[in-house]
């Protein structure tokens, strides 16, 4: 639900996304028909399928060869309810992904999704584009990488006075909730960075301390 952080977003979405009888409990829970339950059932099977060759090339440009197909995978449609009144205002605060991988279908007609410069910190805006998808890098593919791989600062603006939707499935963590860097992004010249962590406690760390733009990754240092 919007809360006082977010007053112009809300969300909502199933987990895991890669397990039919979750597509089929949320569709239940939608009252979904037939077509729409179809629609979803489709989507969430495409959209898995996507994220997971996504991340098994991009663990290949490392020199690994990993399997993603177990990893959980959750799916969620974001609604922005913005007017003319809330053109200038947040959408959504500054944050990270706290998963491993992001693939966003963005809304094609709204833009106001900003990301931030890794160096100057400054933010640009990413115009939608149709008929594609953004791929994004959370807080889990930064530690699982040990550092390889950078989590991206990101945040939504109202820029226009109409509402905005968009579509993510989100990649989070290993089957076994455990987030540990492989030995291949270990050496003695790049030292283990993070210790093992749970991703549902990283998860909690991030609610608990409201530290949701990357910081709670300081807090896992090895």
């Amino acid at each position: 639900a919007p809360s006082a952080t977010n007053p112009l977003y809300e969300a909502f979405g199933l987990y895991d996304a890669a397990s039919p009888a979750d597509v089929d409990a949320f569709c239940s829970c939608l009252d979904a028909p037939p077509h729409a339950r179809e629609a979803i059932r489709r989507y969430a099977e495409k959209t898995h399928e996507m994220i997971v060759d996504i991340a098994a090339k991009l663990a290949s440009s490392l020199g690994l060869d990993c399997s993603f197909q177990d990893w959980p995978c959750q799916f969620r449609i974001n609604r922005y309810n913005y007017t003319p009144d809330t053109v200038g205002k947040t959408g959504v605060q500054i944050h990270t992904d706290s998963g491993f991988l992001t693939v966003l279908q963005e809304d094609d007609c709204v833009g106001g999704l900003d990301v931030a410069d890794p160096v100057t910190g400054e933010f640009s805006p990413v115009e939608p584009l149709y008929g594609t998808f953004l791929v994004n890098l959370g807080d889990v593919a930064t530690a699982w990488s040990n550092g390889t791989l950078h989590n991206v600062r990101h945040r939504v603006r109202c820029v226009a006075g109409m509402p905005r939707i968009s579509i993510a499935i989100f990649l989070l963590a290993p089957s076994d909730d455990m987030v540990r860097a492989p030995e291949a992004f270990v050496s003695a010249e790049l030292p283990r960075r993070f210790r093992d962590f749970s991703y549902e406690d990283y998860r909690r760390l991030r609610q608990s301390t409201s530290e949701h733009a990357g910081e709670g990754l300081a807090r896992l240092v090895a």
